[in-house]
Parts: structure tokens; sequence; C-alpha cells
């Protein structure tokens, strides 16, 4: 079960765009998330007139490792851990592990 799924709001722990909150669009592999609005680059593209593509210089968020990154608890205003918990019936939870309160899916 993975801790950070799409459309979770996180915030950055480290690197150029610290302190930075955002939405997770896409979950690229195992260990690395896109968010939108960080980890931007600028990137050169050729004109293509057969696809109706306008060349110049385009913005993309690129992925970040998941470890530079934390769930965003809206309650406390902070980062948080995120753990597992099982209930009686057998399903898994995610629950913030500073307050214990179950996670809202987006």
């Amino acid at each position: 079960m993975n801790k950070i799924r799409k459309g979770d709001q996180i915030i950055v722990l480290a690197g150029r765009d610290k302190g930075k909150r955002g939405v997770v669009t896409l979950r690229k592999d195992d260990d690395h998330v896109v968010v939108e609005g960080i980890n931007l680059v600028k990137k050169h593209t050729k004109p293509n007139p057969m696809a109706g593509t306008t060349g110049g210089i385009v913005e993309k968020a690129m992925p970040i490792h998941q470890s530079n990154v934390a769930i965003y608890n809206a309650t406390s205003g902070k980062a948080d851990r995120v753990g597992i918990k099982v209930l009686a019936d057998g399903k898994k939870v995610r629950v913030y592990k500073s307050s214990g309160e179950e996670i809202k899916v987006a």
C-alpha cells in the first residue's frame, strides 16, 4: 500500500522547492511522484506543424522522490507521517501518525 497517493496534498521537505505545497498528479513509479507546481523545469520544444504544436519554451513538472515529500495535515497545518491501521473487518486505512485520525481519500 502506497503511503502517498494521487490526489494527496503534500509538502516538500528537501530540495529547491522546500516548504512548497501541492497536489500529487501522478505516481511515476514506486519511488517517484509528480506534483503540480513543484520541481518545474523549462523544456525547449520544436514546432511540429503536422501535430499543430508551436515551438518555444514550456514549463514541465518533473518527478520528485517520495522521501523528499510528506503528506500535509490540514488540521495541524504541518507535514505528517503516514501509518497503516488494520480495521476489525480486515480493511487497511491510512492514518496520520501524530493524531491517529484517518486520511480522507480525495
